[in-house]
């Protein structure tokens, strides 16, 4: 398929600029691959389509304020410093990208508040973009790890314009999330409340963990026409021995297992046995789902409505068919459906 197949005009209101009111009040279109029928519903209302002994698979990924400014030495500007990932904790060396980047070399340093206690210097090149910084700072790690909090804001997509408040702090997280090292949060799960996580608990269902921590290379533009000429960029995956055997035991006794969110379900679909059972992993994927595709293990998925050419689309399709997918994102267009990162969810069944 083309990446043209998966454009549609997505008018710029639907883009939501912050979350429902309360987390599991959003909105849910429900698909029904079967039927080929769409209802609409509250997200709550997920407890209804599981029953005793159906699995959830969660992505516990915590996101970390990955977005600082700094100013450049010398001429003080003013320079945005994606952390990405951390590549030495002894030596405090952190692949970034940096915005404007023609202005940041090697060699560069960057100021990041009034005391100069926290700098950094900007030791390699990697992309465009990117670049490798060593954080010079005089405490412990834990320290400098505060440090980072303190001065980092939550790293909101960049459609959404305005400043991060405390509000997103908590709400662009799960209530799940424990294993820090997401640059973006696992959407599908931020419509899940305490209260829901119970209820779902005392019907029974279970609720098994995996952890991949989200990049931006997940949200990347595919810059090519054929699909399957695009690259993913790799994100670590933890699968753990207990998740797999509960997967595997609900897919031997008939069970729904859903994969809650495109996360959860790259990271399973990264480690499948030739029949169809998970395997436990701790490693990385660059894994791009894009239709055709057979899928090995989660029968059911929940997701948000993403944008107009976009990866996570392409893996929506694979599941659901792409002529199904196309008729729901045309009918969540006329019924005002929000979408992206604090957008209204969709389950499929």
């Amino acid at each position: 398929m083309k990446t043209s197949d998966f454009d549609f005009n997505l008018p710029a209101e639907l883009l939501a600029e912050r979350p429902a009111e309360n987390r599991d009040e959003a909105r849910l279109m429900v698909l029904d691959r079967k039927t080929q029928t769409i209802e609409h519903k509250q997200f709550k209302d997920i407890i209804n389509y599981f029953d005793e002994n159906d699995v959830f698979i969660l992505n516990n990924t915590k996101v970390f304020p990955a977005r600082l400014y700094g100013n450049k030495e010398k001429t003080g500007a003013t320079i945005e410093v994606f952390l990405l990932r951390e590549l030495d904790k002894e030596t405090r060396l952190w692949d970034v990208l940096v915005d404007p980047a023609r202005k940041i070399r090697i060699g560069n340093k960057l100021f990041f508040n009034d005391d100069d206690s926290l700098v950094a210097e900007v030791v390699d090149n990697t992309t465009s973009r990117g670049r490798t910084l060593r954080f010079l700072y005089d405490g412990s790690y834990e320290e400098f790890r505060r440090k980072l909090y303190e001065l980092g804001e939550t790293p909101l997509p960049k459609y959404i314009k305005r400043k991060p408040d405390d509000t997103d702090f908590e709400r662009y997280q799960t209530i799940y999330a424990k294993e820090e090292g997401a640059v973006a949060a696992p959407t599908a799960g931020l419509h899940f409340s305490k209260h829901l996580l119970k209820r779902l608990e005392i019907k029974g269902i279970d609720m098994v963990e995996i952890t991949l921590h989200v990049g931006l290379g997940t949200f990347a533009s595919v810059d090519v026409e054929d699909i399957t000429k695009h690259k993913m960029e790799s994100e670590r995956i933890i699968i753990p021995n207990a998740t797999a055997e509960r997967v595997n035991r609900a897919l031997d006794e008939g069970k729904r297992v859903c994969a809650i969110g495109t996360t959860s379900m790259r990271a399973i679909e990264s480690s499948v046995s030739s029949n169809n059972r998970l395997n436990p992993y701790d490693g990385w994927t660059n894994k791009f789902i894009h239709p055709p595709y057979d899928f090995g293990i989660a029968n059911c998925m929940v997701t948000n409505f993403h944008t107009p050419k976009s990866t996570l689309l392409m893996m929506i399709a694979a599941f659901a068919d792409y002529d199904f997918v196309m008729k729901a994102y045309k009918e969540a267009i006329k019924e005002k459906y929000n979408f992206y990162s604090y957008g209204d969810a969709m389950l499929i069944l």
